[in-house]
Order: C-alpha cells, then structure tokens, then sequence
C-alpha cells in the first residue's frame, strides 16, 4: 500500500473509532511500526491527527465521551428504529425511557409530538423533550454517569418504580437467543428490567447489530416484555425465541416504512 493510500486508510479509521493506537495502525495496515510512525509525521505536523502516548487522534474527538461516540455508531439505523417507534406514540401519552443512544434517538423523533408526560434517567432524553410542546419530563435523581449523563443506582430505580406509564422502553447492549436481553453494566440492567416492568406496553428497542451478542448481565427473558422494534430480521433462533415468549417482532424499514 502506497503511503497515500496508507494516509487516507489512517485518517478513515480515526474518523470511526476516534483514537488509534500505532501497534494496532502497524497490524492492520500490515506494515511495521517505523512505517506507521513515519506516516503519522506529516498528519501530525500539519494538525490532522494529534499525536498521545503510543496512539493517534482525530482533534475533533480526543476527549469526546464513548456515549457520544456511540451515537455515531450504526446511526441512520437508530433512526429508522427511532422514527417507528414515535409514529406509534401519541400526542398526551406517558412514556419511560432509559438511557441508551437508540432511545436518545427516540427523543429527538417526538420532538414533534405534544403534551408529553416522560420519566427517565437520561439527562440527554431529559433536555431534548423538557419546557416544549406542553411536556412534563421526570427526571430520575442518583449518581450521574461522566460518559452518558445518566442517573443510577437505589435511587433512581426507586423513582421510576413509583410511576405506571404507556410505553414503558429501553435500549440494550445485546441480545441472544438463550439469555434474552443482555447489558454490560449491573445498574444498567436494573435499572432497565424496573422500566420495563412499569409499562402497559413494554418495549425493547435495538438495532440488528446486537443481536447474537452477549453482554455481562441479563435485563430480562423474552416474556418479560411486549414487542422488540428493530432495523432488520433477526437470527432464525432468535426470532423463534421471541415468537414462543409471545413478543411481537416490529421491523423498520428506511425505504417502505416499517412492518
């Protein structure tokens, strides 16, 4: 690979994963780490790719949360996801969402919707969807999370236990034909399992990257929610499990709508 090509390979993996270490730059672009460290020279001379302690950055990303990372991460299918699921919201209902970069799409899709009533533990969903349209947003009170902005702990499940909503929805870090719905945090998965619990519907919302995945924690089985809504068809076992749990299968769809 020339050393052009080899720039422009650098700079396009910055641009999706923020930070690159020199080790990892030399395995995957198949060259030793003399040759990477040459090639990074000029990109951090002229200011494209700030140089740390055996790794790259782009300037515009050093520093950023792994929240906000995550919003970048499979984006146009969160939205999809997220446009679905508010078209089957009305105006005046009661909704319960926990943090997830899928349900901080979600809030950003009811930015049309009013007279909202919202309770969550997300300081982002609860600053894009408070003082407008006539909404009421409850916002969960406990320790808050430097990545995500979001409240946990005894507190915060306290809370939300006290509430019953319309639309009780989560997001999750994976999702796996035997275990269920899975997260990678211990307050993550309590606190979503209690969301789930205070709603007469009760939803699961994630894009097709999660499925097969296996997080630390268990959130819940399948039957202990009533729909999960999705980008694409999932795994034929994953899709049978959900089928004998009873879980309806909602699947958007960018160019038909959603089915």
């Amino acid at each position: 690979m020339a050393q052009s090509k080899r720039h422009g390979e650098i700079l396009r993996l910055l641009q999706e994963e923020g930070t690159v270490t020199i080790a990892s730059l030399a395995d995957r672009l198949g060259v030793s780490l003399e040759t990477v460290r040459r090639d990074v020279k000029p990109l951090t001379g002229d200011g494209s790719v700030l140089k740390m302690h055996g790794a790259i950055g782009l300037p515009s990303m050093i520093g950023e949360a792994p929240f906000e990372r995550r919003m970048r991460e499979n984006a146009d299918a969160k939205r999809v996801i997220a446009r679905m699921v508010a078209a089957t919201i009305r105006d005046g209902e009661s909704i319960m969402l926990d943090t997830g970069t899928t349900t901080s799409f979600l809030a950003r899709e009811l930015l049309g919707h009013r007279r909202l009533t919202v309770v969550t533990n997300s300081s982002d969903i609860a600053r894009t969807l408070a003082t407008i349209n006539g909404n009421k947003v409850y916002m969960a009170g406990g320790e808050l999370r430097s990545d995500s902005g979001a409240a946990f702990g005894a507190s915060a499940i306290d809370f939300v236990s006290r509430f019953s909503v319309s639309h009780a929805i989560i997001s999750t870090g994976g999702v796996d034909a035997v275990m269920g719905v899975m997260d990678f945090d211990l307050d993550e998965a309590e606190f979503a399992r209690m969301v789930l619990s205070r709603g007469q519907r009760s939803l699961v919302i994630t894009d097709h990257s999660k499925f097969g995945r296996l997080g630390l924690v268990q959130v819940c089985g399948f039957d202990s929610f009533s729909e999960l809504a999705t980008d694409r068809s999932p795994p034929h076992d994953l899709a049978a499990a959900l089928a004998q749990a009873g879980a309806r299968l909602s699947i958007a769809d960018e160019e038909a709508g959603f089915s």
